[in-house]
């Protein structure tokens, strides 16, 4: 057995780390519960909700301290992949295809990404991060990997890693605790790319 299929192989039974605080134990902020109000406002918008449950809700949500409370307010209103936030710990994975991870979502400090011959693209400019330190395990042949990131935020190689190309793009950090994403695992025949969203631009003429 090669290499390189060992390390397929190893990538995909490998122990999740389940320390810390589960995704829906985590703290709701008020954006959070806003976007949990909006949801619920369009749901009786289009008559989802009757009037009665919409204030129910809406008074739930207000009350609400945890992602966990807020998050029961609308799974029985959108499909998973169109509620407010994501919570699930599922790894991200693209089979010949392409494979999108954004938005509002809850990142573990721990998060396993495979590409085989797929493009991944993982934005965390609105992600809730679990750590300051992420670490994405990178199974990665014959595939591209993006990575979206806030500026400040640090993308760096662990020391182990086995990543022949790898661009970054990002801005450095302005403070010694800045966020890092630490790029972990391999990636055979692909590449992976870390960036900040570019700048708004400006118009030719300002009135």
């Amino acid at each position: 057995m090669s290499t390189d299929f060992r390390d397929w192989i190893a990538a995909w039974v490998a122990p999740r780390d389940t320390s810390g605080p589960r995704p829906e134990e985590l703290r709701a902020s008020n954006a959070d519960r806003e976007r949990v109000v909006a949801a619920l406002t369009d749901a009786v918008s289009d008559g989802r909700l009757t009037p009665m449950e919409h204030e129910e809700r809406i008074e739930a949500a207000y009350r609400a301290q945890t992602l966990g409370e807020l998050a029961a307010l609308t799974t029985d209103l959108l499909p998973p992949e169109h509620q407010p936030f994501l919570m699930h710990e599922r790894p991200v994975m693209a089979l010949f295809r392409t494979e999108n991870r954004g938005g509002r979502w809850v990142v573990p400090e721990k998060i396993p990404v495979t590409s085989l011959v797929g493009n991944v693209n993982i934005d965390l400019r609105e992600a809730l991060l679990q750590s300051r330190r992420v670490t994405v395990q990178l199974a990665v042949m014959a595939g591209t990997v993006t990575l979206l990131v806030p500026h400040g935020v640090r993308v760096v190689l662990a020391p182990d890693a086995r990543v022949r190309s790898f661009k970054d793009e990002t801005s450095p950090a302005t403070t010694p605790d800045a966020p890092v994403i630490e790029l972990a695992g391999f990636s055979y025949g692909g590449r992976v790319i870390a960036r900040c969203p570019k700048p708004p631009k400006r118009p030719f003429f300002r009135r």
